[in-house]
């Protein structure tokens, strides 16, 4: 029997899940060519993968106090948010073990706020332990180092963004 053409794609699994929120963004200086702030770290396969800062909200912390948080911990690059940039939301499995058996693997619905942020001070540092290097990208080439297609779309009006705001 053939297989229904229009299938519906669900959002995510059925079944027991954890909501997981975190924030972020885009820190650019702008004295001077413009340039930005990427982080890369390491994949399961060992390939450096460039994205933007990003991490947990911590405590009682807004979205956007842990977005400007998160980029000076993994970039040491101090900002203040102009424009929110979007958000992305995923599905993983997180295991409670490295190499824990299927049954133990724990599906997560994660968000990602993300901001533009105009860097106000600090020195490029990768001093993070989750983050392998640290750079100064031109902002003409952020989207061509970044990994992830959904961060390459947040990233695209940027420059416009930055024509607007400042």
């Amino acid at each position: 029997m053939p297989r229904p053409r229009n299938r519906r794609r669900l959002a995510g699994p059925p079944g027991p899940h954890r909501e997981e929120t975190s924030a972020g963004g885009l820190v650019v200086d702008i004295a001077g060519a413009a340039r930005a702030a990427l982080i890369a770290r390491y994949d399961r396969d060992g390939r450096l993968r460039w994205s933007l800062p990003k991490g947990h909200i911590e405590g009682a912390e807004t979205i956007e106090e842990a977005a400007v948080r998160e980029v000076e911990e993994e970039t040491g690059i101090r900002g203040r948010i102009v424009a929110p940039l979007g958000s992305i939301d995923y599905w993983f499995s997180a295991s409670h073990a490295r190499h824990a058996p299927p049954s133990r693997d724990r599906r997560v619905h994660k968000t990602v706020h993300h901001h533009l942020l105009l860097a106000t001070g600090g020195i490029l540092s990768d001093a993070d332990p989750e983050v392998a290097e640290v750079a100064w990208v031109p902002l003409a080439e952020v989207a061509g180092r970044l990994a992830h297609a959904d961060e390459r779309r947040l990233v695209a009006h940027v420059p416009e963004i930055l024509v607007a705001v400042t």
